[in-house]
């Protein structure tokens, strides 16, 4: 670090100046570039570029880089080239975009990715959907983002080089994809099973559907927004491809990206209504409802999945930083979203719940609101079985409460944004030391008569809590296995009431604050 800067430059900082210098117009050379914390799969850098005109004067560009420098072209990604060809498309069909200045190449020694204009707007998703400086732009947000997807499903594919560039997928296809994709992963997640199963049994029986260009990650986060003019930029265009354009519409509704705002079904902004209004007016022909419906299911279902593939890419090494393992544990978010729309109903929460205070009705609304496992919101029965000085919470408390205090306060930008992720997973280690045993003693019950006894290995060793979790991975394996294969029905009796307490227990470890999870516990 130099001077008065918080952040470490990259190691590609001077092939980076190098590749300024020749490729950006009035550019004198590279004065910093910073790591931005957005982006869960690509990286982000603002640099800043001195003017060969005027040497006192500077002007940022913006760098997007695959992760690590790679391109991972053909992982469901369209690689770098693509995507920006893609940006520059749809910049000239009139949809708002940044514009694209340079295209890395091998021998750049920077690794894959382009340069990009820098924009100015908001592009967090929470403070589109809450902070009261845009409240303007949120009331017309909605209109806005439905007119623009109907002019990118409006590009012709054939003219612009995008039906050679992209790879075609259409609904069935996309489906088993993502299904597969996760059962490859070594891991029995049943709710994402019976998601898969309802998701195929809704396609049975409809016909074909014109396949256009869909971005597929059209959503809040992913747009830039003026206080002023509303929506300014979309962003991301890593996963887009020809198919389904409904596909776009149900992802912006997808309740991820509602930002704590489930009653505002389009990005926490705004309503069904206005985005298809947007859409009609500039498309030409009604939106498909049944299909956007379908869709917002998808959504869900496919974030489980992608939020598995973050924690799969932080154990075999290709991005381990303390974000991966983080998002992993969001799959529960979008299960339980899975059951609040297709298999609703009541749940009956486990003591360990109500002991830590998660279903009061003002959790996660409180000034200034303690840990849900320090102070008075620790299980104080938990805190008196164990006779160490320091107990282990205690030890996990004070990491926790360190990176959430000095950590923070020392730093900014994406270390500062590290530290409030790596804090937040001891707080689900610590919630997952209370809730999970009962958790598991409920689900060895509950799967024990849904599909049988589970066949453990003969040489196990384990007792107590570990032995009932090794159980219950097994009759989850038992269970999953059921669905894949269709011999067990989804109106099975009990399979609907087991999947919507055991998703709504595993958010009430991994994220409480969830707005899926506060609506059920308000029930």
């Amino acid at each position: 670090m130099t001077g008065d800067r918080q952040h470490r430059l990259p190691d590609f900082f001077e092939a980076l100046d190098a590749v300024v210098r020749r490729e950006i117009a009035d550019c004198a050379g590279l004065e910093d570039a910073e790591r931005l914390s957005g982006g869960a799969s690509m990286e982000t850098y603002r640099l800043r570029c001195r003017r060969m005109s005027d040497a006192a004067v500077t002007f940022d560009i913006c760098l997007r880089r695959g992760p690590d420098g790679e391109d991972r072209e053909g992982d469901n990604v369209t690689g770098v080239a693509a995507e920006a060809l893609c940006m520059s498309t749809a910049r000239s069909a009139g949809v708002p975009e940044p514009e694209v200045l340079y295209v890395l190449q091998d021998t750049d020694g920077i690794g894959a990715g382009f340069l990009m204009e820098w924009l100015d707007g908001v592009t967090l998703g929470a403070r589109i959907a809450r902070a009261p400086e845009m409240a303007g732009a949120r009331s017309r947000l909605a209109f806005q983002c439905g007119q623009e997807m109907a002019r990118i499903h409006g590009i012709d594919l054939e003219a612009t080089g995008l039906a050679e560039a992209l790879r075609r997928v259409d609904p069935g296809e996309y489906l088993a994809e993502s299904w597969d994709r996760y059962r490859e992963m070594p891991t029995p997640q049943p709710m994402i099973d019976f998601a898969g199963r309802w998701l195929t049994e809704q396609l049975e029986g409809r016909g074909p559907v014109e396949l256009t260009l869909v971005h597929n990650d059209f959503r809040n986060g992913n747009v830039m927004v003026d206080a002023d003019e509303g929506l300014n930029a979309v962003l991301d265009w890593e996963t887009a491809h020809i198919g389904d354009p409904m596909r776009d519409l149900g992802w912006m509704c997808t309740n991820s990206w509602r930002f704590g705002q489930r009653h505002l079904p389009v990005g926490g902004f705004g309503h069904y209504e206005d985005l298809f209004a947007g859409y009609e007016s500039v498309a030409g022909h009604p939106v498909d409802r049944d299909r956007v419906q379908y869709w917002e299911v998808f959504g869900s279902f496919w974030w489980a999945v992608g939020c598995l593939g973050m924690a799969d890419r932080y154990r075999i090494g290709s991005d381990a930083t303390v974000e991966r393992p983080g998002i992993g544990r969001r799959s529960s978010e979008c299960q339980l979203d899975c059951v609040n729309l297709i298999i609703p109903g009541p749940i009956e929460f486990l003591p360990a719940v109500s002991e830590l205070g998660l279903l009061e009705p003002d959790f996660g609304r409180r000034p200034s609101e303690p840990s849900a496992l320090g102070g008075s919101h620790t299980s104080a029965a938990a805190h008196a079985a164990a006779g160490d000085m320091p107990r282990m919470d205690e030890l996990l408390e004070s990491v926790r409460d360190f990176l959430h205090g000095e950590v923070r306060q020392a730093t900014e930008g994406r270390t500062n944004f590290l530290a409030l992720v790596a804090g937040n997973s001891i707080d689900i280690a610590l919630r997952e030391r209370l809730i999970g045993p009962q958790l598991h003693r409920y689900e060895l019950d509950r799967l024990t008569a849904l599909v049988g006894d589970a066949a453990l290995p003969a040489n196990s060793a384990r007792s107590g809590d570990a032995a009932v979790a090794e159980q219950v991975t097994a009759l989850r394996w038992k269970l999953v296995h059921a669905l894949r294969k269709g011999s067990m029905p989804l109106d099975e009796p009990g399979l609907a009431d087991y999947l919507r307490t055991a998703a709504a227990h595993q958010v009430a470890i991994d994220q409480p604050k969830y707005s899926a999870f506060r609506h059920i516990a308000g029930q």
